[in-house]
């Protein structure tokens, strides 16, 4: 049977109940058509999870809180706009894989065109569907996603620590990943990237890795990348 569950945020849970959200009253009620009394489990986007029961329209009666394994690296995907919904599938299915964080950023060859408002708008959309992919899969965790920047932003975000690898044809394999080590992927659009690009973030650390000798698409790509470097840090398998 497919565990229930429902994401809400800390702020709603307090004293042994979680407050409902419009979102997930709908859900519970509407989809899951739940009764008082019946069991689901609640988690908060943070990494906690907790038993509870639904109690009445308003709110949960929560069990005691337990902390729920992280993913085996923090991985953080930089991936370049593209057309039509390859980035939703990107953050759904990466999410899925244990990917923390997105930064979605405009590349020269990026058919798409995201600014202001619009801009805005697909950054609560990818956080919805995180937030929902993350329910799907089991974590106790939602990952971060940032509103669609520039290159240079993506690459400024990151901490000191990470290992920093971009992905591009003829690139040396990935190597070894420690478990719980940060790292972040950037990969370029469907175009490809610039030579200016490249060089940017070549001069920010980053190493130029490859994924094999077929050509992939930047949807695949970034997917890939999630998958790999979280088997290699133990998530997807036996440990390395």
């Amino acid at each position: 049977m497919t565990r229930r569950r429902v994401h809400l945020p800390p702020e709603r849970i307090q004293d042994g109940r979680a407050l409902l959200t419009a979102e997930a009253r709908h859900y519970l009620r509407d989809v899951l058509r739940l009764r008082p009394g019946e069991e689901l489990e609640v988690f908060d986007g943070r990494g906690s999870v907790y038993a509870a029961s639904f109690a009445d329209a308003e709110a949960l009666a929560l069990g005691p809180r337990r902390a729920a394994p992280s993913p085996g690296a923090t991985v953080w995907i930089a991936f370049a706009l593209a057309k039509g919904d390859r980035g939703d599938l990107v953050v759904q299915k990466a999410t899925e894989l244990g990917a923390s964080r997105f930064l979605p950023w405009q590349a020269e060859r990026s058919v798409v065109r995201l600014e202001g408002t619009r801009a805005a708008e697909r950054a609560r959309r990818w956080r919805r569907i995180a937030a929902e992919a993350a329910r799907q899969c089991g974590r106790a965790d939602v990952p971060e996603v940032e509103v669609p920047g520039s290159l240079a932003a993506a690459l400024g975000a990151v901490p000191d620590g990470f290992a920093r690898l971009l992905l591009h044809a003829g690139g040396e394999p990935i190597g070894p990943v420690g478990r719980g080590q940060g790292i972040l992927a950037v990969v370029g659009p469907e175009g490809g990237l610039t030579e200016e690009e490249v060089d940017a973030c070549v001069g920010a650390g980053c190493r130029v890795v490859g994924l094999g000798p077929r050509t992939l698409r930047a949807e695949t790509a970034a997917i890939a990348a999630a998958a790999l470097l979280q088997y290699a840090a133990g998530d997807l398998g036996p440990s390395p």
